[in-house]
């Protein structure tokens, strides 16, 4: 592996630190009146999310990563695993359940997802930052329900549940930001 130095980091590259996988958040250079210079910086733990504050020595030696993002298309899943193509190889992978976790609710069959690897390690999958997706179950709409009038639950065909508005009805297609626990964005 390669190793870099605290002089060439740089927002978003990837470090190896005691066998997890980090991305550096921001960092700083801080060279006082007295003592050494020393470099202060946030990095996230890929795996778990967690931002971690941290100060070295400037010039201390760490592992670089390399860090790639794979369009992968999502094509089902069997309880198990979630399936996805590479769309270049048509290369075919198995990912378990519950390393997709929550993010398993916006999948659609035929989309495309988003596959971390640092180096040839899988990381985390993201599903598509919009979905269209059908409305498959919500109390039906009635004449004078307006934008303004509030929301209701409603099931989508992934099997989410989500806020509507109260204008909506079931069969109608809907595009959802699926960041943040899913919100309605308009009407298709």
């Amino acid at each position: 592996m390669a190793t870099i130095s605290t002089a060439d980091f740089k927002n978003g590259m990837g470090l190896r630190i005691n066998g997890k996988y980090y991305t550096i958040v921001e960092f700083q250079h801080v060279k006082p009146g007295k003592g050494g210079a020393f470099v202060r910086y946030k990095i996230r733990d890929l795996k778990s999310g967690r931002v971690i504050d941290q100060t070295c020595n400037a010039g201390t030696k760490f592992e670089n990563v390399q860090l790639i993002t794979k369009e992968m298309q999502y094509l089902y899943n069997d309880g198990d695993s979630y399936y996805f193509m590479d769309n270049e190889t048509y290369e075919q992978i198995a990912v378990p359940a519950d390393f997709i976790g929550d993010n398993a609710k916006w999948f659609k069959e035929n989309d495309n997802a988003s596959l971390l690897y640092a180096d040839t390690e899988l990381l985390g999958v993201e599903p598509p930052m919009f979905i269209e997706v059908e409305i498959t179950q919500t109390d039906p709409g009635f004449k004078g329900d307006t934008v303004q009038g509030g929301t209701k639950p409603a099931t989508i065909e992934t099997g989410a549940v989500l806020q509507v508005p109260m204008y909506l009805n079931q069969g109608e297609v809907i595009k959802v930001d699926t960041r943040d626990g899913g919100k309605f964005v308009s009407r298709v």
